[in-house]
């Protein structure tokens, strides 16, 4: 394992009933191509050595003899491999037979799994020829040429690299309280089911929930194979489901109703899992009495790490066929927010600075919304507009635009003449652009929001959203307060698309127009004056880097606290080609603006440390008060250092 991943794979064989031969030739196939793609840990089907559908065959001691024979010629097979191996066999134990997944490296067994529920009804009789964990007294047997302890203790396999994984057979799953909650609970990150449920019409889908609310509930990774092609069709199918959720996220499937062995080969990042265990306090609590026997894989010869996963270059945004359920999920709990602030206030009125940029449009739409579902005139919601030296005639005439088109009421007020009495009042020169004199025009719009509201007894409204806070993009007692900050839990890369969703869907032409205008406008906090042809200078993402690196590392840094070279490593797999994504970024590039990125969140806490209200959106927040609580003097020299490392 590396940065925290582990690959594993859930493979389906095909099989013959009852032709141990012939099914552990192709279990062999699997496990050799697994070990040259870099498979760590590989499961099979349940009882894949016989075939599940055998029937009163597995009262056959002929078969049970084979079955043995099989396992030895895979112990054998696998004397010299790395890989992990998980098999189903039925195992003959002191006069029952069990149902069992035998855990395999190096030619030894690990550990050998009963099942523990066996399904009894409707299509199924497993009673009719296995017992199950619990009709198990612990015992000592002779499995594969080597003695073995069998009982019904749970069992957690530990690797050379400290994953824990578990395993569980197929019913045990579908059990009000499955082996598996125990497992996890007793530190499993991994668990492992070897199935062989048939298909139904619906039964997919309702396994995949099943699987997903399994390995959400218990924070773990679930690797599922079940059986496939060569099962019986007497009376059932099998369509040979392979799938590897993490907590609750589908990450890999299989081709069901293969008519071919296949695997289905994935990457599973423990550290995700051991970060989300460690902040909750419920999964803390819940695993004080879980107890489990540990035992310890086989050292393996350590191998080049190559990442195959996946990584979402934005993972703020909602995958697209949920896109817009999830923006207007978003506005609906901005709006609630402000809803709530206006009751609690008996405020009809509310003021908001409107630049032409995307944070103040949604804060507008954010407004609109809220008034309408009280049924508040619009008229209360004051737009004020405020070019200075760096407003250009774009941002302005859109804000103008947008805010008729709307029907709110509009104010406009100049602060030039303002900022400058106030440049001679501290002996500032105007023509000096540094940052005395773009944070004083900052101030001074704030001043104006603040008195305005004074006078019209209405609340400010904050524009201002996490990304800037991250980075401290803000100036501090300027566009950094507000009276409630709706956009505070909202990232610059998700507002594109809550504005375009609204754009799209809730206005008339005019203002959708309007609306894309200013989604396609440079991002700038339009400080500086423009340059001669009028067009704005100063762009945001030139000076602090683009915001879609950004939300990437805050992600990750804040939602799992992964440490620099991860997240790195990570980037250049999200941005620089891989899967098929298109080179944005070059490595140098990406270093660079996480060092910058590092360098500004610890540097600005400050300003996070007194943040106004605003509504937490989605996992991850910067409220002092939720979910981000960091002194305003902490170091950054050791995740600098290990940049500068990388």
């Amino acid at each position: 394992m590396k940065f925290g991943f582990i690959t594993v794979a859930a493979a389906v064989p095909s099989v013959r009933v009852a032709d141990t031969d012939y099914n552990i030739h192709e279990i062999e196939n699997l496990i050799a191509q697994a070990e040259g793609k870099g498979v760590e840990i590989i499961v099979f089907p349940e009882l894949c050595i016989t075939g599940y559908s055998c029937q009163d065959l597995f009262r056959s001691q002929l078969l049970l003899e084979k079955s043995e024979e099989a396992l030895m010629q895979l112990l054998d097979f696998t004397r010299m491999l790395d890989i992990i191996s998980i098999v189903g066999l039925p195992v003959s134990v002191n006069g029952i037979l069990l149902n069992c997944a035998i855990v395999i490296q190096h030619g030894s067994i690990l550990g050998l799994i009963p099942k523990t529920y066996l399904p009894n009804y409707n299509e199924f009789y497993e009673k009719r020829w296995f017992a199950s964990a619990q009709d198990l007294n612990d015992t000592e047997i002779y499995l594969g040429g080597s003695p073995i302890k069998v009982s019904a203790k749970p069992k957690i396999f530990s690797t050379m690299d400290g994953v824990k994984f578990g395993v569980e057979i197929c019913e045990d799953l579908w059990a009000p309280i499955p082996p598996s909650n125990n497992l996890a609970l007793a530190g499993a990150e991994i668990i492992f089911n070897l199935s062989a449920s048939n298909e139904l019409i619906g039964k997919h889908a309702y396994l995949r929930s099943l699987l997903s609310q399994q390995s959400a509930r218990t924070m773990s990774a679930y690797v599922y194979s079940g059986c496939g092609y060569g099962e019986s069709t007497q009376d059932v199918v099998y369509a040979g489901n392979a799938l590897i959720f993490e907590n609750g996220k589908l990450l890999y499937h299989g081709q069901r109703f293969s008519l071919s062995s296949q695997i289905c080969i994935g990457q599973v990042d423990v550290e995700r899992l051991q970060a989300e265990r460690r902040t909750n306090t419920t999964y803390i609590n819940a695993q004080r009495h879980a107890q489990a026997e540990v035992i310890e894989a086989k050292p393996i010869t350590p191998r080049d790490f190559c990442l195959m996963r996946d990584i979402d270059p934005l993972p703020f945004i909602p995958p697209k066929d949920t896109l817009a359920e999830g923006c207007e999920e978003i506005l609906n709990i901005q709006s609630a927010g402000l809803i709530k602030r206006l009751v609690h206030t008996n405020s009809t009125k509310v003021i908001l600075g409107i630049s032409g940029g995307l944070d103040s449009t949604l804060a507008l739409l954010v407004c609109i919304r809220a008034f309408d579902k009280l049924k508040i005139d619009r008229k209360g919601i004051i737009g004020v507009t405020m070019p200075g030296f760096g407003t250009t005639d774009r941002t302005h005439d859109n804000a103008i635009t947008l805010m008729s088109a709307l029907g709110i009421t509009i104010r406009e007020i100049n602060i030039s003449k303002s900022v400058t009495q106030h440049f001679e009042d501290i002996g500032h020169n105007q023509f000096v652009h540094d940052i005395t004199y773009e944070n004083s025009q900052a101030r001074e719009r704030t001043q104006i929001l603040m008195d305005l509201a004074n006078k019209l007894s209405a609340l400010v409204i904050g524009t201002g959203d996490m990304s800037e806070l991250a980075l401290g993009w803000a100036t501090y007692n300027g566009d950094h307060m507000s009276m409630y900050g709706v956009n505070a839990g909202v990232p610059k890369t998700l507002i594109r698309h809550l504005v375009d969703y609204i754009a799209n869907n809730e206005m008339d032409e005019l203002s959708k127009e309007t609306l894309i205008d200013i989604i396609d406008t440079p991002i700038s906090p339009e400080l500086k004056p423009a340059d001669e042809n009028g067009n704005i200078m100063q762009k945001t993402e030139d000076l602090v880097g683009p915001y879609e690196l950004h939300d990437f590392f805050l992600y990750y840094f804040l939602r799992f606290g992964f440490r620099p070279t991860k997240i790195y490593m990570m980037a250049k797999q999200a941005f620089n080609g891989a899967n098929g994504n298109v080179c944005k970024y070059t490595d140098d590039s990406i270093k660079h603006w996480l060092k910058v990125f590092l360098r500004r969140f610890f540097n600005q806490q400050f300003k996070r440390s007194c943040l106004p209200d605003g509504p937490k959106i989605g996992s991850v927040s910067l409220s002092p008060r939720g979910d981000w609580r960091m002194s305003s003097d902490s170091s950054s020299a050791i995740w600098l250092k290990e940049c500068d490392e990388l």
